[in-house]
């Protein structure tokens, strides 16, 4: 079965790369992307789309923010199941703790690396469905929750 990954994220650089690394782990993977939060609400809405396996979410984004959108996921009954990666620029302690207090699975630090990028996006693939925090949390620049 595809797996089918959400991106929301308006730096058209770090979309292209995103792009580029699943298609290089497996061109069978399905990817939406969307500008901003409202825009990742219009792909969740369209009934045409398969809904996303897991979602990322940059924290600046125009119209509707990271942090807005990852509450409105949170509070939707229809997207809450969803898992929810922070994918973003920005490291600090605070914000990480913020992302798991509003129940983001991980907080992804976008890598600087092609390398580091195919490798962290293709063993969370080979995590989903499964107990992904335990599995990927050894990964550099990913910070996860475990329960």
């Amino acid at each position: 079965m595809n797996k089918t990954f959400l991106l929301a994220d308006d730096d058209p650089d770090d979309v292209d790369m995103f792009r580029e690394a699943l298609s290089k782990i497996d061109p069978s993977f399905i990817f939406y992307h969307a500008q901003d939060g409202m825009g990742l609400f219009d792909k969740l809405g369209d009934k045409n789309l398969k809904k996303p396996d897991i979602i990322f979410l940059d924290i600046n984004m125009p119209v509707m923010n990271g942090w807005e959108c990852l509450a409105k996921l949170k509070q939707s009954e229809s997207h809450r199941d969803i898992p929810v990666v922070i994918y973003s620029t920005a490291s600090h302690h605070r914000e990480v703790e913020k992302a798991f207090d509003m129940g983001a699975l991980c907080f992804f630090t976008k890598p600087t690396e092609f390398k580091r990028l195919i490798l962290n996006l293709r063993t969370i693939a080979d995590g989903l469905g499964k107990d992904m925090p335990s599995l990927i949390s050894h990964l550099d620049g990913i910070q996860c929750k475990v329960h």
